[in-house]
């Protein structure tokens, strides 16, 4: 009887899962007039939009999951949520650090000698031609000008429909992330500062902002906010609108049908510059979303390939590139905690993304090792975001539990790095 009961329990999830996947379509296809197009080099207008073919469909849910449910529950679906990346006046392009030499030889042929040393690690001399992308003195700099600017506009541009895009009275621009609760915005957030913790410099800068009706920030968008319906004194996150970028397919290794980034030189020998500086980003990328188990990327694809078995030959889902070649992470509501509370259905997803790669950028790692070493991940991670963060305290941390799953998924990522080097240590 037990054994019926649990049969007929898994038809009925089915079942809610099929008719969930019905909704979404029908919401994608009213989502795409609200799809905007960007240029890409060498080709005509591309829209975000998702095609309206079946085939073309990947299926993104479990963003929503209420806290009190478990991973198993169904949850809510979402619209794509991508930054809006048209250009716009009044926004500066992507910020580049680096010179003129610098980028020619990013532009050249490979230089002689191998794009690895020590084995399993990306080369000095190509981690030097990697301009450093956001800084944090940088970022530094558009967080205080950020608090300290008045909003004069909210406009749908920010991907999901309860996001907006804001401007600032001097032009510029954010994202504002409302969040479908509040433990998006923290994921969004705590992933930003996770990131500069492994000194990963390819999220935008972001700050916290709290919605009060006494608030002098947003009192020229008070009307528009209450039309939003957005609470009063919702804590919402704020990440810099970057203009001039592109959307970014999977490379071939990191394909289903390849056997994935191993230190290999005759392999990456075939590779120009410009591919390997790309290859190493997006090892710090997969090593990224594994910490977080962030499943809202990679993951999703691979997903998504039961059936789509051409979802890897489109975009990658809140992944951009700059017209220099450097990838920009974005949208990370998904990372920490929606990935931890759903990590049992993803986790096979995320151990196989890890699994394909062999090659790592050696800071990242030794600063993987050091949290590993030390495991203190949770008072280094606290300790930045209260320094960094005016409003950390109303917002909250990770729970007991969710900093104990980071600090685990430090150790398995720290021995995967390990059984690399012990594998490939003698090439």
């Amino acid at each position: 009887m037990r054994a019926v009961s649990a049969n007929l329990f898994a038809l009925l999830f089915l079942c809610a899962l099929a008719s969930v996947f019905y909704v979404w379509s029908a919401l994608e296809s009213r989502l795409e007039r609200h799809k905007r197009g960007f240029s890409v080099p060498g080709g005509g207008a591309f829209y975000q939009g998702l095609p309206a073919d079946l085939s073309a469909k990947t299926f993104r849910a479990l963003l929503a999951v209420p806290a009190a449910q478990r991973p198993h529950s169904v949850a809510r679906l979402e619209a794509r949520n991508l930054t809006d990346q048209t250009a716009s006046a009044g926004n500066r392009d992507y910020h580049v650090n680096g010179d003129n030499k610098r980028s020619a030889l990013r532009e050249g042929p490979v230089k002689s000698g191998s794009p690895v040393e020590d084995g399993i690690f990306w080369s000095e001399w190509l981690e030097g031609l990697l301009p450093a992308g956001f800084t944090e003195d940088y970022a530094q700099a558009w967080r205080e000008r950020a608090r300290a600017h008045r909003i004069v506009k909210l406009e749908p541009g920010c991907g999901r429909i309860s996001n907006q895009l804001a401007t600032f009275a001097d032009g510029t621009k954010a994202c504002v992330r409302y969040g479908i609760n509040a433990d998006q915005v923290q994921g969004e957030t705590l992933t930003y500062y996770l990131a500069s913790l492994l000194g990963i410099t390819n999220l935008p800068p972001l700050i916290l902002s709290q919605l009060n009706s006494d608030s002098e920030q947003w009192a020229a968008v008070r009307t528009r906010i209450g039309g939003l319906q957005w609470s009063d004194r919702a804590v919402v996150s704020l990440t810099e609108w970057v203009s001039n970028l592109t959307g970014v397919v999977t490379p071939a290794p990191l394909r289903q049908e390849s056997s994935g980034l191993h230190p290999v030189l005759g392999e990456l020998r075939d590779k120009t510059t410009a591919e390997l500086l790309e290859l190493m980003q997006w090892t710090d990328l997969i090593v990224f979303d594994y910490l977080t188990a962030n499943f809202d990327r990679l993951v999703s694809n691979l997903f998504s390939l039961q059936w789509d078995s051409r979802v890897m030959e489109r975009d990658t889902n809140n992944l951009l590139r700059t017209p220099r070649g450097d990838l920009v992470f974005i949208d990370n509501e998904a990372g920490l905690v929606h990935g931890f509370r759903v990590l049992n259905m993803w986790e096979k997803y995320h151990n196989t993304v890890l699994g394909s790669v062999c090659v790592f950028r050696k800071r990242t790692a030794q600063r993987v090792a050091e949290l590993h070493r030390r495991r203190d991940a949770r008072k280094r991670l606290l300790e930045l975001y209260r320094d960094s963060e005016p409003l950390s305290l109303e917002l909250g941390f990770l729970s007991d539990e969710h900093a104990g799953v980071l600090q685990d998924r430090i150790g398995r990522l720290h021995k995967h790095i390990l059984h690399c080097k012990g594998k490939y240590g003698q090439l």
